[in-house]
């Protein structure tokens, strides 16, 4: 059964996060038991009496079938952990939202994204490299991620748009709830290149509270993020915080020493962050050069029964090169050879220590009707 609704009606209630849906979900087995059990049995599973009245209250006054109905006629989709479009690289990270709403699609694509963020403040040479970061990325089809705000966030939204490439925005309010309402329709034509995402259940008005923790999703679409400009109590620091914590690459523009705007992006790379140059360094030191060739490989050959057995083996938890050999009974090399073909296509991408997951986006393309290995 579809538990969807459960998972948004915990995400309604203030102080329920990943750890806490985590434990209910480890101790009643389901979200659907969980949001049904009593106020005494979500204490014992270390609820807390409080926590446990809010879903109480939430449950008296909100009616979750009625809530998901309507999120789906504003086209509002909604991902859990379960859903296999949920987004492999931030389900990496510790802690990752339970539920995410988005307006738009996350495809196998966006597992080459890199974030870009910076100062709202952001001067005609920060206007510049962002716009030239972005537009190379877009065209090297990987996808730009930002938050939406005023500045070097829009003009990276926007430069992707215009280069044609997939862009995603992660937001401090509810999906239905631009901010800033200038952008409303720069949302509508991200909508249709990418995404616009939250953590936020629909109809959550923006709060300064909200923006912090939604850049640690930012960061953890992205295999990189990289600083523009950033003033030394910039947002875009948070982010750039996030992101080492996350174990992913940072990247700082440098600039004057006399600019506030720079004062951040200068402190970062003083403080070990990879300097940025020209915006193909991204691309080389995460190997993203390939991307386009990745793409033309996906489209110009079809995938065999050892590929096809493999795709049907891995899914979104990742799975070591050595456990597939061992389930699928092939010589290691057979498996070897296979995955990194498939990685190419963009069938699967490799984690660490030769872990691997499938971009299930992918799967319906290379489906074929007889898995059987030869």
């Amino acid at each position: 059964m579809d538990d969807k609704r459960y998972w948004v009606g915990f995400t309604l209630v203030k102080g329920i996060g990943a750890v806490r849906l985590r434990a209910l979900l480890d101790y009643f087995g389901d979200a659907e038991k969980a949001w049904n059990a009593s106020p005494v049995d979500m204490v014992s599973a270390g609820l807390g009496p409080r926590l446990a009245e809010r879903v109480v209250q939430i449950k008296k006054s909100v009616d979750l079938s009625e809530y998901v109905a309507r999120a789906e006629k504003d086209n509002i989709r909604i991902l859990t952990w379960n859903d296999a479009e949920y987004p492999a690289l931030l389900k990496e990270v510790d802690q990752p939202p339970p539920v995410l709403y988005l307006r738009g699609d996350v495809t196998a694509e966006d597992a080459w994204a890199v974030g870009i963020v910076g100062t709202r403040a952001v001067t005609p040479y920060g206007r510049q490299v962002t716009e030239e970061l972005a537009t190379v990325l877009a065209q090297n089809g990987v996808t730009v991620v930002s938050g939406l705000a005023r500045g070097v966030d829009a003009l990276a939204h926007n430069a992707a748009l215009k280069a044609g490439g997939r862009t995603l925005a992660v937001l401090g309010s509810g999906v239905d709830r631009i901010y800033p309402p200038e952008h409303r329709q720069m949302a509508e034509k991200i909508a249709l290149q990418g995404a616009v995402i939250s953590d936020y259940a629909p109809g959550t008005t923006p709060d300064s509270a909200n923006f912090p923790p939604r850049n640690r999703i930012i960061s953890g679409l992205s295999l990189a993020v990289v600083v523009i400009e950033a003033g030394e109590t910039s947002g875009a620091l948070i982010t750039a915080g996030f992101a080492a914590d996350q174990g992913r690459d940072v990247f700082a523009v440098p600039g004057s020493i006399y600019a506030p705007q720079s004062k951040g992006a200068n402190r970062l790379i003083a403080n070990g962050a990879r300097i940025l140059l020209r915006p193909t360094d991204v691309l080389e030191a995460l190997d993203l050069t390939r991307n386009v060739e990745r793409r033309e490989i996906r489209r110009a050959v079809p995938t065999d029964a050892t590929e096809a057995a493999v795709l049907s083996l891995l899914g979104a938890e990742s799975m070591h090169v050595d456990e597939v050999r061992a389930r699928l009974g092939l010589p290691i090399e057979k498996i070897s050879a296979a995955l990194t073909m498939m990685e190419l296509k963009g069938m699967v991408r490799q984690l660490n220590g030769m872990n691997y997951v499938a971009l299930r986006e992918d799967q319906a393309e290379y489906k074929i009707s007889d898995p059987a290995v030869e």
